[in-house]
């Protein structure tokens, strides 16, 4: 289906939320975490994890890095900041940094240092 100006797709939608819904050629992207197999490990593991989640979740709507509009990380130890960044730093292509926010905040999961939330633009 061909998404019109007024046309909303959700994508994967569950009770609560969906991974990510289109509007205008924007899409709004759920919260990514590192997968379960990374959750014990240190907040650059679950940096990468979280970030190779997001690339799927990119790939399967139809965007990309190269895309991202604007993105929100959440860490819960601040203390993790510049680690946190020498992960994202690689991951981000040069020249295509999004407007972002960094905050220390509860998460989920006790075993969670870090998620993520991003809004990006999507191939028509």
């Amino acid at each position: 289906m061909t998404p019109t100006n007024n046309t909303v797709l959700r994508h994967d939608t569950k009770t609560r939320m969906s991974r990510a819904v289109i509007h205008n050629g924007v899409a709004y992207l759920c919260g990514q975490v590192a997968g379960p197999d990374a959750r014990e490990g240190d907040i650059t593991e679950q940096t990468q994890s979280m970030l190779a989640r997001l690339d799927a979740l990119l790939k399967e709507i139809g965007s990309s890095r190269e895309q991202l509009l604007s993105a929100t990380v959440y860490l819960k130890d601040g203390e993790d900041v510049a680690a946190m960044n020498a992960v994202w730093d690689a991951w981000v292509p040069d020249g295509y940094a999004p407007a972002r926010t960094c905050v220390c905040a509860p998460l989920p999961a006790d075993e969670l240092k870090v998620e993520i939330t991003v809004t990006t633009a999507v191939n028509a």
